[in-house]
């Protein structure tokens, strides 16, 4: 299996191997010369030399003829795997996408086939959805057409790699367990390698139900994939370990050290140092057990036997985890100062490993800091702890679901080119980590910029909320203006009557009397309607904060009016409404104002012979207008001012008026217009939107 299509990233590059170029002169025709070059690339592909395989692929396609899609294909297909799957997508994908048209031509469905597979692994890193949905299809037609078995669970398990990639986990294990029915009907005809894939297949599923929090179906696979990993021993120790970490997980102890006791004696026949990295990864697990229960003398007696390991086997990535778990051990029992020089020597290498794992790190420096009293420092890595959080939650680390599966791939290709040259190894280990601390740099480049992004969108948001805030305060005070303002009027007026009543009795006549009853219990009953009607939509208005635009008829806006002013007897309140028009708009705010414009037109007809006030309603051009008019002495532009200016308030004695009907209208998208000449009097007009 190709180095790309397992889901851990294995970058390894070789120089170049002395493979002997063929002597094409000793061939007779074209087609013999391009299938010797052909082999030639072959060799360079089975040492993973993709330098030199890119150079000689290249060669191939000029060597082949326009029309020679067979081979035009094949060496398409030998330069694009040559490039670097993680960084270069668009190579990649052209050459392949070639591959896949000449294939076509040549009508050869096995050359469309590892075309289209090779392809789905590079849209993994590729941003094209279009593309890798026509890919996924096209595979897919392949599954149900073609009566190949293994063919088909191969690329059922490729595209349930691609899915699991990319966080799908219930579409990724469906596609694997599909995979595996096919390969199971092969496995009696099976070599040695595809016995041993097929356990690496069922170890990956058990992962990926431990990923899915599925114990019971993690472990019926895991125990079903120990048959088939018998001859790969490092296989068998990754098994190990994953049953000890399922049985922790479990809280059954009895089980895991009954495993545990296997995974010794099992050490006993093998000298691999990846089995040993197995074990030293189970020793951190019980240590990480007994540590969550406080049992922090367990948890360092792990420790320190995984600790006699790593000389001999660890990789650094392991002995930074085990320095870590000190770290942890002794910031549990508080013993800061010995937990520092732990953590601090496996800082380097962790944070080069994930952000999930470095955030761990993070905070338990930014802990051991703080115990030590260093504010400042505690401060710093708690400040990076939280920026790694912060992109964590955004999407989960994937668990890495094929790592036996890599290692299997690579050790058995390492052990096929052992005795050709030992130089090779070395070579392939130096610039696999080139390549990944570039890589790193690269994620972590992308996860900067992601928090960037994720703290300007909750920046907005709280902005956002402010200003709805903002404005739930000023509603809030809007209505209780109008409760001032609305019922101040109604009430003073049935305090007149009854002093009147009270205080001078013998000025009112036996008719007088009951006009004068009849009037204040209509004026009670009134402003209790009135009272009513303002409360019930303070409350309303409460909870939203917004109008609410409803079709309003304009005569029950006047018939609200002849109500709230029918103890004035002053003042002749007249209404015009022609047209019997409806407006779409807030009910209760639209009313607010008619009862505030009234209100000061009648304060305004004060000492004025024959005091008139006209109400109109017409409209104009699909426009909506409202008009109140008074015969009153009139008044200066600046004694409106209240009405345009937000700044311009006025006292509570005298009611808000305009500036509480200056904030209604603008809630409702209400122009108003002001039309008042000295002793001619003054005209409101309402344009509703």
């Amino acid at each position: 299996m190709r180095k790309h299509f397992i889901l851990i990233l294995i970058l390894i590059a070789t120089f170049s191997f002395a493979q002997k170029e063929p002597n094409l002169s000793k061939y007779k025709t074209q087609k013999e010369k391009l299938q010797a070059w052909a082999e030639y690339c072959d060799e360079y592909l089975s040492i993973e030399n993709y330098k030199q395989l890119r150079v000689v692929g290249k060669k191939g396609i000029k060597m082949t003829a326009q029309n020679d899609y067979y081979n035009q294909s094949l060496f398409f297909f030998y330069t694009g795997i040559s490039f670097d799957y993680g960084s270069e997508t668009d190579s990649i994908s052209y050459y392949l996408e070639k591959s896949e048209e000449f294939g076509r031509k040549a009508k050869n469905n096995r050359r469309i086939i590892e075309a289209l597979r090779q392809m789905l692994v590079c849209y993994k890193n590729y941003g094209s959805t279009f593309k890798r949905e026509r890919v996924l299809n096209e595979l897919q037609k392949v599954i149900d057409t073609s009566k190949n078995e293994l063919d088909k669970s191969k690329i059922l398990s490729e595209i349930s790699d691609y899915y699991i990639s990319l966080g799908q986990y219930e579409k990724g294990l469906q596609y694997k367990i599909n995979g595996l029915k096919g390969r199971k009907k092969y496995l009696s005809k099976a070599d040695y390698n595809d016995s041993i894939n097929y356990g690496v297949q069922l170890v990956n599923i058990s992962e990926l139900y431990v990923t899915m929090q599925n114990f019971p179906k993690s472990l019926e696979y895991l125990i079903e994939s120990e048959p088939y990993l018998v001859k790969y021993k490092e296989g068998i120790a990754a098994v190990h370990k994953d049953f000890i970490a399922i049985y922790l997980k479990q809280n059954d102890l009895k089980k895991t050290e009954e495993r545990y006791s296997k995974f010794k004696s099992f050490l006993k026949t093998v000298d691999l140092g990846d089995c040993y990295e197995y074990f030293i990864d189970s020793n951190l697990l019980f240590s990480d057990y007994y540590l969550d229960r406080k049992q922090n003398a367990k948890a360092l007696e792990y420790a320190n036997y995984a600790n006699t390991f790593v000389q001999k086997y660890a990789s650094n990535f392991t002995k930074a985890q085990v320095n870590q778990m000190f770290g942890k051990i002794y910031l549990q029992q508080k013993k800061y100062k010995n937990a520092l020089p732990f953590l601090k020597l496996a800082e380097p290498i962790i944070k080069e490993d994930s952000p999930e794992a470095n955030s761990t790190l993070q905070k338990l420096l930014a802990d051991t800091y703080e115990g030590l009293g260093n504010k400042s420092l505690a401060y710093y890595h708690l400040s990076n702890y939280n920026k790694l959080q912060e992109n964590l939650l955004a999407e989960k680390a994937k668990k890495n679901l094929a790592e036996m599966e890599a290692k299997y791939q690579n050790n058995a290709k390492k052990q096929e080119i052992k005795n050709k040259n030992l130089q090779i190894d070395t070579a392939k280990k130096q610039k696999y980590y080139f390549i990944a601390g570039i890589l790193l740099l690269a994620i972590i480049g992308s996860l900067l910029f992601y928090q960037s992004r994720n703290r300007k969108k909750v920046n907005q948001k709280l902005s956002f909320l402010n200003k709805e805030l903002d404005e739930s305060n000023k509603a809030k005070t809007r209505f209780f203006s109008i409760l001032n303002h609305d019922l101040r009027g109604p009430v003073a007026n049935l305090v007149f009557f009854l002093q009147l009543q009270k205080e001078s009795p013998e000025m009112l006549d036996e008719e007088s009397i009951k006009r004068m009853q009849d009037k204040t219990m209509a004026g009670a009953e009134n402003l209790l309607n009135s009272m009513e009607d303002i409360l019930q939509w303070s409350k309303s208005q409460m909870e939203n904060f917004k109008p609410q635009p409803k079709k309003t008829a304009v005569n029950s806006l006047f018939d609200d009016v002849k109500n709230h002013f029918s103890s004035e007897e002053k003042v002749q309140i007249s209404f015009e409404n022609i047209q019997n028009i409806q407006i779409n708009t807030d009910e209760n705010y639209l009313k607010t104002i008619i009862r505030n414009l009234t209100g000061n037109a009648v304060k305004a007809l004060i000492e004025i012979e024959n005091p008139t006030i006209i109400w109109k309603a017409w409209q104009e051009n699909n426009q909506s207008y409202l008009s109140i008019s008074d015969n009153g002495k009139g008044a200066s532009d600046e004694q409106f001012k209240a009405l345009y200016d937000d700044k311009e308030v006025v006292g509570i004695k005298t009611g808000l008026g305009l500036h509480l009907i200056r904030d209604l209208a603008k809630a409702i998208d209400c122009e108003i217009l002001v039309d008042s000449k000295i002793n001619q009097g003054t005209t409101f007009t309402l344009k509703l939107k």
